[in-house]
């Protein structure tokens, strides 16, 4: 599976290759957008679901908000806000970004 973000299989956090796991940074009703447009990352287990700040523990904050900002912006280098919009139903990216 193509990352748009990744190119290495290794956490994207903290860069080990042991115990990873595939991570849909768009989830629920988004994830098969997310497998589509390469919206996923390889995470360890302590940065996916094992961690105190884990994207599944604090989602939209933290790890989980740094992903789909990331996202976001390496998405709209080929493609306009509005198509990232219709795909995911709202900006992570503000004027601030």
């Amino acid at each position: 599976m193509k990352s748009i973000i990744q190119t290495e299989q290794e956490c994207f956090f903290c860069r080990t290759t042991r115990n990873l796991n595939l991570h849909h940074i768009f989830g629920a009703s988004n994830r098969k957008i997310s497998t589509k447009n390469g919206f996923t990352v390889f995470l360890c287990k302590e940065h996916h679901q094992d961690g105190n700040d884990s994207v599944h523990r604090m989602p939209n904050e933290g790890y989980d908000l740094i992903l789909k900002k990331k996202c976001q912006f390496e998405y709209e280098q080929t493609h306009s806000r509005e198509s990232f919009i219709t795909l995911i139903g709202r900006s992570y990216l503000g004027l601030e970004d």
